[in-house]
Formats: structure tokens, C-alpha cells, sequence
């Protein structure tokens, strides 16, 4: 019993450790300011992680998250700042701050949608189908941006990322929101209880009458969905969305759902494990830049984080 209740509490384990290591090595890192924002961006990677779990439980992958983001975060600011003009008939389309941010998530949505549907109807892997994704929805991104940033999208959508709601930083509440529902959902729902048998057993899953690609077309479409989540924090803070946005943020992603607990054999592991992953990386991030690491060796650090917990998790099967 002991040494179940330790195995589930290992990443909570890692991260006081680390944050105990941190606040050792720098006076800077257990001020309120830095705690803010570790917390801010850390809510990025929460609301894609938390897309990517359900996606990971049914044994799969999706590295596009961090494209889709950029995508989905320039047509959001492109909506708000000239919104559409269709000139063949004098007409021009105005977005509200509402009207971008809704767009933007149904983009992200569909792409989603589109990748579990040519995971499903060809039976592709999905580290393939994805990683096409990727350089799709990167190149879409610098064709509609042509290489540029797209900035001064209004005070009222900029308070989406900046801005403080009781207290709490805004991106802080959204995020909290996102794991509720994805918690309940994949906890307390019939939806959530499929997910976790196709990752346990896909075929079994189907014997018993389970909708796979039904299922698989949701996981993928809610992977996309908080993605654009994603782009809508990441643009609103900096009241700007930038054409190389989101790079390596599936890497962040994965490796938050790893260190988590969840099984990338799939059928293992819960969206709260993942949000302490999340954590995890945060500050491991701001660890590091708070130490004056050189950037290139905090891309090592993390690889070698992401190695480490790959291999507890084979481990961990194997017992």
C-alpha cells in the first residue's frame, strides 16, 4: 500500500524537491513576482497538456499542438486587426474580441478533428499524421502572417493574458476552468471511461462496442480545441501573435504528460499528474533562467528530463 501511495506521488515528490533545490540556489525564485509568473506560464502548457493526456491515454501522440497554436493565434489577431475583406462585394467583416477568440478555437477544433480523421480512415500512425500537421499548420501560419508579427489587438483582449481577476492572474482562472472540465470528463463521463479502454486495450475496446474512431476524432479535435487555447494566452499577453509562436511547445507538452504519469503505451494516467508535470517544467524553466543557464543547455536538461521519465515509465509496466 505504501509503496503504491509513493509511486503516485512521485512527480508531486519531484516538484517539492525541485522547488526546494531552486529556492536554495536563488533568493529570486520564492518571491511573489516570480511565483506569478511561473504561474502565468505555466497555463499555457497546462490547457495544451491537458488536451494532449486524452490523446496520449488512447495511445497515441499529437506533435502539431505547437503549430496549431501559432496558427490559430495569428488568425485570431489577423480577425481582430483587419478583420475579412471581400472585396468582389464591398463587403468587410468586423471581429469583436468574442468573434476572434471564438474563430480561433473552432480552427484549432477542426484541425483536430481533421487529424484523428486521417489517423482513423487510413489507419496511419499518428506520430506520422501529426508531424505533417506540424509543418502544415507552421507554414500556413508564416503564409498568413508573410514572416510578420501581428501586434496592438485592443486592451480588452490583451487582458486575457495580462490581466488579474481577484487577485489571480486571468490565464491562471482559464486554466483551472480547462482542467475542471477535462478532469470531470475524463474521470465522471462514459466518454472518459472509453478513452482509457482503448488506450488499455484497443481491441478489446472494440469487441465490447466501443465507437473507436468516434472516439479517437473527439480526443484529436479537443487536442486541437486547447491548442488554440494555448495561441489565445500566448497572443493576448504579448498583445501580439508572432509567426515562429509555439515552437517546441509539443515538447513541453509531451514531456508534462510523461512526467505526470501518463503511459505512452496509453490506458495509464490522469490530467491532475499532468498538470504537476506541467508544473514541473515551469519551473525547472524559470529554475534555469533564474541560474543564468545558457538556453541551449536548458534544451538538454529537458530531454534529459523527458529521457529519465520515459524510462521510469517502461520501467514501471515492467513490474
Amino acid at each position: 500500500m505504501n509503496k503504491e501511495l509513493l509511486k503516485k506521488s512521485q512527480s508531486l515528490i519531484a516538484l517539492f524537491v525541485l522547488c526546494l533545490a531552486i529556492s536554495l540556489l536563488s533568493d529570486k525564485f520564492l518571491t511573489a513576482n516570480n511565483l506569478w509568473n511561473v504561474l502565468r506560464q505555466i497555463s499555457v502548457n497546462v490547457c495544451i497538456s491537458v488536451g494532449m493526456t486524452l490523446v496520449v491515454l488512447t495511445a497515441g501522440i499529437d506533435l502539431s499542438v505547437g503549430s496549431v497554436l501559432a496558427f490559430t493565434s495569428a488568425v485570431c489577431a489577423g480577425l481582430l486587426k483587419n478583420g475579412i475583406a471581400l472585396e468582389s462585394f464591398d463587403l468587410f467583416i468586423g471581429f469583436t474580441t468574442l468573434g476572434g477568440i471564438l474563430a480561433a478555437l473552432l480552427i484549432g477544433l477542426l484541425i483536430g478533428v481533421f487529424n484523428g480523421w486521417v489517423i482513423t480512415r487510413f489507419s496511419l500512425p499518428p506520430f506520422v499524421v501529426t508531424l505533417a500537421m506540424l509543418t502544415v499548420a507552421r507554414g500556413a501560419t508564416m503564409l498568413y502572417t508573410q514572416g510578420m508579427p501581428i501586434s496592438n489587438l485592443g486592451t480588452s483582449f490583451e487582458y486575457i493574458g495580462s490581466g488579474w481577476l481577484i487577485g489571480i492572474p486571468v490565464p491562471v482562472w482559464i486554466s483551472l476552468i480547462v482542467v475542471l472540465i477535462v478532469v470531470f470528463i475524463s474521470k465522471k463521463t462514459t466518454f472518459g471511461r472509453y478513452i482509457y479502454a482503448i488506450g488499455g486495450n484497443e481491441k478489446a475496446a472494440f469487441l465490447s462496442g466501443i465507437n473507436i474512431n468516434s472516439i479517437k476524432l473527439a480526443v484529436y479535435g479537443i487536442a486541437g480545441l486547447m491548442a488554440a487555447v494555448g495561441g489565445v494566452l500566448v497572443s493576448s499577453r504579448l498583445n501580439s501573435a508572432q509567426p515562429n509562436a509555439g515552437t517546441s511547445y509539443e515538447l513541453d507538452s509531451i514531456a508534462a504528460v510523461v512526467i505526470g504519469g501518463t503511459s505512452l503505451s496509453g490506458g495509464i494516467g490522469s490530467v491532475t499528474g499532468t498538470v504537476i508535470g506541467a508544473t514541473i517544467i515551469g519551473v525547472l524553466n524559470n529554475g534555469l533562467v533564474l541560474l543564468n543557464v545558457s538556453p541551449f543547455w536548458q534544451q538538454v536538461v529537458k530531454g534529459l528530463v523527458i529521457l529519465l521519465a520515459v524510462i521510469i515509465d517502461q520501467k514501471s509496466k515492467k513490474k
